[in-house]
């Protein structure tokens, strides 16, 4: 398996499935969000699930673990004041309250390398609980 992209401080490394699922969703968009995780073991950021184009925000808000951390991607589609189409990915930072206290720290030590990775992220949301990543706040956030 070829690795793409070393994380320095967490020696996490992210898959080139993780950066290609990406660029689909960037320039193709053949997806609408992306989750990842972390694989402690082959200390590998993977793929963990892909919404397909006509998903939405709640779909990529349920398809997130009550008990255990995430990162996810967001293409949000808008039409601005102007009436003009607009397209912003945000990334999401999931770490549940109810989620391990290691998870929670290698999550947080790994997010600035994956974001690396993963170049054209325009607004960054972090959550302990769907309240904080509601979609009221995607939408404030992209105006």
């Amino acid at each position: 398996m070829a690795m793409a992209f070393k994380m320095a401080t967490t020696g996490m490394w992210v898959t080139d499935e993780c950066k290609n699922s990406f660029m689909e969703m960037k320039w193709k968009k053949v997806h609408r969000y992306i989750v990842f995780k972390i694989d402690e073991g082959s200390k590998l950021v993977t793929v963990d699930k892909v919404g397909a184009a006509g998903e939405g925000y709640d779909d990529l808000a349920a398809s997130l673990p009550e008990d255990d951390c995430r990162y996810a991607v967001f293409d949000f589609d808008f039409v601005t004041v102007d009436n003009c189409r607009k397209s912003k990915i945000f990334f999401i930072a999931w770490a549940p309250t109810a989620s391990r206290i290691r998870a929670k720290m290698l999550y947080a030590t790994s997010k600035d390398g994956l974001r690396r990775a993963l170049d054209g992220i325009h607004y960054e949301v972090q959550a302990t609980d769907p309240t904080e990543m509601g979609f009221d706040v995607i939408k404030d956030k992209a105006k």
